[in-house]
């Protein structure tokens, strides 16, 4: 009987050993690397943050430079640079949290065809988190 007295609280204890690490275990991290797609004068980008926990949401803010491109892959002039971001609150679910941030340049004078709109140097950020990522190329 002693025996059985003394295991169940070294029983109780293991468990809480156990359960205690994996409760508390937060590591934020980006799922892969967020994808970026342009069409016209915007930029879409979406992705998955992992490892949040018991969050509620997440603050995601995205950053990038716009640029007015001519026909010959140039940009004319330093005016025709801007630089755009665009952010949001997801909500976390099971630990997980998608989104997508669309960001929309403007220029005066415009940028009409032939020119086009080309994004560069974009970061996605967890602001509450405080970790980013740089997405490579332009878009």
């Amino acid at each position: 009987m002693r025996r059985v007295l003394f295991l169940i609280p070294m029983a109780i204890i293991g468990l809480i050993a156990f359960l205690a690490p994996s409760a508390s275990a937060v590591s934020p991290h980006f799922v892969g690397t967020p994808t970026a797609t342009r069409s016209g004068n915007s930029l879409t980008v979406s992705g998955k943050e992992a490892g949040l926990g018991n969050q509620q949401s997440v603050n995601i803010s995205v950053t990038a430079t716009a640029a007015c491109i001519n026909p010959g892959g140039q940009d004319p002039s330093a005016a025709n640079k801007r630089s755009v971001s665009g952010g949001g609150q997801f909500p976390v679910q099971n630990g997980k949290a998608n989104f997508t941030v669309t960001l929309t340049a403007t220029f005066k004078p415009s940028c009409s065809p032939p020119m086009t709109v080309q994004f560069s140097n974009v970061v996605v950020t967890d602001t509450g988190n405080g970790i980013s990522v740089s997405l490579p190329g332009t878009y």
